[in-house]
């Protein structure tokens, strides 16, 4: 699967992986070392995501129900909560760097394989 930001017309990422049941939103990305670029964890439902007991910083887009960006988190480190951004109805976790990199900014709408989140 792939995720572009349709806004700006590029990719975001080239391997994406949805959590979208209780168990796959649960263990999100706590069994991993590390996100390689072109990597993203789409977690659906969500508003907020902590990083406990996780082994790196990652980067954070919150999605609204159209897919537009309502909040972002940069570098966002291990053992931290976000705050609960009552809007989202997607989170988007993402290597550390990559919203940077990809100049992402509220308002951007983004989507998966062409289809909405």
């Amino acid at each position: 699967m792939e995720l572009i930001n349709v806004t700006n017309q590029t990719q975001i990422a080239s391997r994406v992986q949805i959590a979208d049941t209780f168990w796959r939103r649960l263990v999100g990305l706590l069994d991993r070392e590390k996100m390689a670029p072109g990597e993203a964890l789409v977690i659906r439902p969500c508003q907020g995501v902590h990083t406990c007991f996780m082994r790196f910083p990652i980067d954070v887009v919150f999605l609204d129900d159209t897919n537009r960006i309502v909040h972002l988190i940069t570098g966002m480190p291990p053992w931290r909560f976000s705050p609960v951004v009552r809007e989202a109805r997607a989170v988007v976790e993402l290597p550390a760097g990559t919203i940077e990199q990809l100049g992402l900014r509220k308002g951007h709408v983004l989507r998966l394989l062409g289809r909405i989140i």
